[in-house]
């Protein structure tokens, strides 16, 4: 079974900034970066659960070309994404919205 992947508005929001300004450092990068996103997403939705739980029932998968973790938990037959989030940021702020 595939889950379905829904992706909170933070989550969203922190994706769409890291795209631009990988953009921003140069042309097509912020394509790659959304690329590699949604090639780890294609993983997690084939099988959350082989994915380590890191903080309570929240689980973490990572992209293989940049330094962004994503931060999910599952929900029925949903992937609920809660962060993309940057290897060297502070991990509370995400934790946060649990």
């Amino acid at each position: 079974m595939t889950f379905r992947v829904v992706f909170r508005r933070a989550a969203s929001a922190e994706l769409e900034r890291a795209a631009a300004w990988y953009e921003s450092q140069r042309g097509g990068l912020g394509d790659e970066l959304l690329f590699e996103v949604g090639q780890a997403l294609e993983r997690v939705a084939a099988g959350p659960m082989r994915y380590p739980a890191v903080f309570g029932a929240i689980r973490r998968t990572v992209t293989r070309r940049f330094p962004f973790a994503i931060y999910f938990r599952v929900r029925g037959e949903a992937v609920v994404v809660l962060a993309v989030f940057h290897g060297r940021r502070d991990p509370s702020v995400w934790q946060r919205r649990s």
